[in-house]
Formats: structure tokens, C-alpha cells, sequence
């Protein structure tokens, strides 16, 4: 075959591979509004940057070859603000994206290039579930598992968008992220209601099976739920600009705007004097990092503890604060699955931590006893204890019993109390109900003696005083000592990397 002949092939294969799959399926996605692969692809990765890898990949079934161009799936490496990454993505059209052998090569091959070039790897996730009759039988299934590797050890971030019906692999790959985001509408299960009606004769709606609600709301699973393709890819962005490319350098430093210190004074009517009145945290939280930076984690999971990556002065921090306006702050089961992993994945990636304490303590009771609440509790307090990434605590309000210890104290680098802090084993109302059985309606004048008596030696003075506590803050200073804090263990001569000792930690809870 003479080259101007080779030629053309190559165009030929080339053009029919990057017009996807079924014209029906690309019609769909087009009248829904929702973008194909390759105008996800396009709009994640810098102008022009992208290279494509199995682009002329087929189908292993011969008969599927029309079918499927690149199996289902567009995997290559480009760059996100002038940083490289890897992406893995779904091509719904061709045959559902169905998990399948050339598929799951492709996929492998796109996270070993990420791994052994420490470059963060993105996944596009849509799946109909796994490709019938690929994987029937004894070898078919068996074989999945010889190009099907979705362990994570964390030496690169990855994160991944759910951008439609995802179940089986699709999930699996999500499931499997340090970052997980949404679109409204999408689902993610291990399988489809086809297959609950028949293997347990269940037909949930697949909202009820997988959506949003569920997944952001009740299982933790999904990060952030978003309104569009566009937006979850743009989040993807957002989180990866606070991490490093890989676990052995630590993350970037942007030049802080001229105005990302904020007035200070916000601080002093943010936060209610009387311990028994609730606010939200996170605009506490917001006050003292960088303008506009705080980027909540699992925001609608276990809104009793906040958590979120954040800059200060340029610099990313990750952010741990019980929030009073849910639950009191009170900490139960979920709030620390959502605290571990968190801690994990900061560790992991040298971000150094920030707790911001105001919490009662732990919800006990029937209820967390079921849920294993002791359990994650140790669970809580060995993470953090593991964690060698710098940790800094401040205690802002309320810091009773054992959330007093999961807030940092012992094992942080430093810590600092507010001159509203209030530190005790545990809140002086139950303490006098438990030790006098008084109750203020019952004795007022003999109730009021008692507080005062129970609430001696608890506050940031006192800790302060046989230093457990480094010093004692005017809120409006909290930002400033932060910085300093960080300035200082940034001089550690590691530089700023970490041991790493969370990164095998389990992805999901």
C-alpha cells in the first residue's frame, strides 16, 4: 500500500474513532444540554494541550468494533492551568461505556502513566455496568480482574466526576477517589435497577437507588453535587489547584490578593458570647483564610463537622471545625468517617491542618453504640495522632470530654484558645446534673453556685497557664498567628513533606 494510501486509512480511522458512537446517544446528550466526552475533555484541559492515547483502540469482540470506537473510553494526558494530568474518560455512546477488557487496559495504562510520572488522574465516569456477554462465564469474569486494578495508595490525587448513569465500574472508580463530584440527575450505584428487579426483586427509582440526595446527603460518597458538566469539571479544577501533582512535593503557592486578608473584626459578631446560641462556622472559617479560598469537603455529609481545603496567605491549609448550627457541633459516627478521611487525604498530600474547636462532645447513646461510635472515635483520634503533616488547633468556644482530644489536643504542633474558650471533661450543665442532681427550674440560687463552682479552671487561661496551650488570642488575631505557625513549621527539613503514614488508608468509610 503506497504512504498517500496509508495516509487517508490513517485519516479515515482517525475521523470515525473521534465521531464516537451512536448518532442517537450524541443526540440525546446534545438536546439534554449535557456535554459528550470530547467536549468534557475540551473544556477540562488547557487550549490544545490534550494528546489522546487509544484513540484507534477497538473492541475485543470483532463484532463490536463498529460499535465502540476506543472501547468506550478516551483516555490522554494535557494540562490544567499550565499542569499536567491524566484522564481516564467515559464515552457513553459508545455501548454505554460498558466495562469491558480493552476498556479496563486503557484505563490501567492511564493510571500507571499518572502513578510513574506523578501526575494527578481524572475520571470521567458514566457506565451501563459491565458488558454482557464479555464478562459471562468463569474466564469472563475471572478475567476482569487481570486489567480491572483500582487500588490507591495515594502517591497522586484523583478525582472524579459522575456525569451520568454510572454503575459497576464507573462507581468503582469514584469510589476510589480522594474527590468525588456530581452532576444533578447522574447516578452512581453498583447496578442499575434492571438488575435489583431481578436479583431482589427491587425497582427503586434510580434517584432513591444513586442520586445526588443520596450520595452527597446520606452516604458521604459524592463530594459536591453541581448543576452541570461544567461545573463539576470546573470543581475538579478547584480542588486539584490546592494539591500537589504527586505526594512527594508539597503543594503550590499563589500569590495572595491584595485583599485576601479580611476584616479581622467580623470575628467578634460572627460568634454568639453565650455558649448555648449557634452559628455557622464555616463563616467563621471564612473570615480567617484567604478571600473566597474555602472549598468545602462533603458539605452536605455530617453537617455537624465541617471540613474544607482553604488558603492562607497563598498557602493551602485543609480545615477541620465542628459547626454549632448542626447538631450543636455535637460529634456522632458520620462526623468522624467525614474527619478521617479528610485528615487521610491531607496527610497524604502534604496540606497542613487547622482544627477550629467548638463542640459539646460526642452524641452517645443507643444510637452511636450501633453505628460503632467507639470505634470511630479511636478511629478519629488515631488519624490525627498519625498525621505528620503540620497541626494547628484553636479552640474558639466550647472544647468538652474526648472531642476535646480529637480537636488536637495533644498531639497538635500548637495550640491556641480564644478568651472565649471553655475547656472542661464535659459541658458544667450535664456535670451537675450527673454529680448533684440539680436542676436550675428545681434551685436557681443553688444551681447558679454550683456552675460557678464547675466551671472553675476551664477556661483558655487556665489551659494556657500549664501550657497545654501555647497562648491565649483575641479572635481578631487568629489569622495572623495561623500564618505564623505555618511559617514556622514550613521550616521542617523535610520540606513540608510528610511521612505518608494515612495514604493506604481506605478511600471510602
Amino acid at each position: 500500500m503506497a504512504m498517500e494510501e496509508q495516509l487517508r486509512e490513517l485519516a479515515a480511522r482517525r475521523e470515525k474513532a473521534l465521531a464516537m458512537g451512536s448518532p442517537r446517544r450524541l443526540r440525546e446528550f446534545r438536546d439534554a444540554g449535557v456535554l459528550n466526552v470530547r467536549q468534557r475533555i475540551s473544556y477540562l484541559f488547557d487550549a490544545g494541550s490534550f494528546t489522546e492515547q487509544g484513540l484507534l483502540a477497538l473492541p475485543a469482540r470483532e463484532e463490536d468494533h463498529d460499535r465502540a470506537p476506543g472501547d468506550g473510553s478516551v483516555d490522554g494526558t494535557g494540562t490544567i492551568n499550565g499542569r499536567l494530568a491524566v484522564v481516564n474518560a467515559a464515552d457513553f455512546t459508545s455501548m454505554g461505556a460498558s466495562s469491558a477488557e480493552i476498556a479496563g487496559l486503557k484505563m490501567v495504562h492511564s493510571r500507571q502513566t499518572a502513578i510513574e510520572n506523578g501526575l494527578p488522574l481524572i475520571m470521567l465516569c458514566e457506565c451501563s455496568g459491565g458488558r454482557i456477554p464479555d464478562i459471562m462465564g468463569a474466564a469472563g469474569i475471572h478475567k476482569t480482574g487481570e486489567y480491572f486494578d483500582l487500588s490507591h495508595d495515594r502517591q497522586i490525587p484523583r478525582a472524579a466526576a459522575v456525569l451520568g448513569q454510572s454503575y459497576g465500574g464507573g462507581t468503582w472508580r469514584a469510589a476510589t477517589s480522594d474527590f468525588v463530584v456530581m452532576r444533578k440527575g447522574a447516578v452512581m450505584a453498583v447496578s442499575s435497577a434492571n438488575v435489583t428487579s431481578v436479583a431482589i426483586s427491587e425497582d427503586p427509582d434510580p434517584e432513591d437507588l444513586g442520586g445526588w440526595r443520596m450520595q452527597t446527603g446520606v452516604t458521604g460518597q459524592v463530594d459536591l453535587a453541581v448543576d452541570s458538566d461544567e461545573a463539576a469539571l470546573d470543581a475538579i479544577k478547584s480542588f486539584l489547584s490546592y494539591l500537589p501533582s504527586h505526594s512527594g512535593e508539597v503543594p503550590p503557592e499563589l500569590e495572595p490578593a491584595a485583599d485576601a486578608a479580611q476584616d479581622q473584626d467580623a470575628l467578634l459578631s460572627v460568634v454568639p458570647e453565650s455558649r448555648s446560641k449557634v452559628y455557622d462556622m464555616r463563616d467563621v472559617v471564612r473570615v480567617i483564610v484567604d478571600r473566597d479560598s474555602y472549598f468545602p469537603i462533603k458539605d452536605r455529609f455530617a453537617r455537624n463537622i465541617s471540613t474544607g481545603l482553604a488558603r492562607l496567605n497563598g498557602r493551602s491549609v485543609g480545615v477541620i471545625a465542628p459547626n454549632p448550627k448542626f447538631k450543636g457541633g455535637a460529634l456522632d459516627a458520620d462526623a468522624c468517617d467525614k474527619a478521617i478521611s479528610f485528615i487521610a487525604l491531607c496527610d497524604s498530600f502534604n496540606v497542613p491542618l487547622i482544627t477550629l474547636a467548638d463542640t459539646p462532645g460526642f452524641l452517645v447513646g443507643v444510637a452511636g453504640e450501633k453505628l460503632r461510635l467507639p470505634g470511630k472515635i479511636m478511629n478519629y483520634t488515631q488519624a490525627l495522632q498519625m498525621a505528620t503533616v503540620p497541626k494547628l488547633s484553636v479552640i474558639v468556644r466550647k472544647s468538652y470530654g474526648q472531642a476535646h482530644l480529637n480537636m488536637g489536643a495533644g498531639v497538635c504542633d500548637h495550640m491556641a484558645a480564644w478568651v472565649s474558650a471553655d475547656i472542661s471533661f464535659m459541658d458544667p450543665n450535664a456535670a451537675i446534673n450527673v454529680v448533684y442532681r440539680v436542676r436550675e427550674e428545681d434551685e436557681p440560687e443553688r444551681y447558679r453556685e454550683l456552675m460557678a463552682k464547675v466551671m472553675q479552671d476551664s477556661s483558655g487561661y487556665d489551659l494556657a497557664a500549664c501550657y497545654r496551650a501555647q497562648t491565649v488570642l483575641d479572635p481578631r488575631e487568629t489569622r495572623d498567628w495561623l500564618a505564623r505557625m505555618l511559617e514556622v513549621h514550613r521550616r521542617r527539613p523535610t520540606g513540608g513533606i510528610g511521612k505518608h503514614r494515612l495514604a493506604t488508608w481506605p478511600t471510602t468509610f
